[in-house]
């Protein structure tokens, strides 16, 4: 993992409400150096526990989260996922710059332009010299510890995620399945994820 630091405006506080469809969140914005990049924490109640926080870790997807599309379920998470932290009451969402599973908008479309000649989500990324999934949740740790949220209960269908969280100190108690949005335009795309890179979906979900 790489050794990462948050920074923060020292003059105005970087953190407002935000109402949303969902409930009356706060947003607070974190900024990576190493990468330039301003990464957001949307929380909704208290983060103070006694009981894990619901939580999501969601990577960048403009694609899918801001244009609708129905290539990936990225869209249907994001929406899911703040559905189900408003209707516990309270939880925190993580939206980190990690466009591509950590390759980038270009690359991803690049990939996206192998996937119509034939290849899968996986192979698209290495044939274009990239890592299958190049995204590092340190930096997701670092948002977490610094919301004082050491305990969580993780909206996801990626083991890694949990892997990650855990080893840079986070206690994941457990990792709750988000599966949403299957259709004929993802269905091959999940498929591999599960496949051939260990993501947990439940056949009978991708059969629907």
């Amino acid at each position: 993992m790489q050794n990462i630091a948050l920074t923060e405006p020292a003059s105005v506080p970087s953190e407002a409400k935000l109402p949303t469809e969902y409930g009356d969140f706060k947003i607070r914005i974190f900024h990576e150096p190493s990468t330039g990049f301003d990464h957001v924490a949307l929380t909704l109640g208290d983060m103070s526990g006694p009981d894990p926080v619901l939580i999501r870790l969601h990577s960048e997807c403009l694609t899918g989260d801001a244009l609708g599309s129905l290539r990936c379920d990225c869209g249907p998470q994001l929406d899911a996922a703040l559905r189900a932290i408003a209707q516990r009451g309270w939880g925190c969402l993580l939206y980190l710059r990690q466009e591509g599973r950590g390759i980038g908008l270009h690359a991803k479309i690049q990939a996206y332009h192998l996937q119509d000649r034939g290849a899968d989500t996986l192979d698209a990324n290495l044939m274009l010299g990239l890592p299958g999934d190049g995204r590092d949740y340190g930096i997701a740790a670092k948002m977490l510890q610094s919301l004082n949220i050491d305990s969580v209960s993780l909206l996801s269908n990626n083991p890694n995620k949990k892997d990650q969280l855990t080893a840079l100190g986070i206690d994941v108690v457990e990792l709750i399945p988000l599966v949403v949005g299957v259709g004929e335009g993802n269905r091959s795309y999940l498929e591999t994820k599960v496949e051939r890179m260990g993501h947990t979906i439940e056949q009978s979900k991708l059969d629907e």
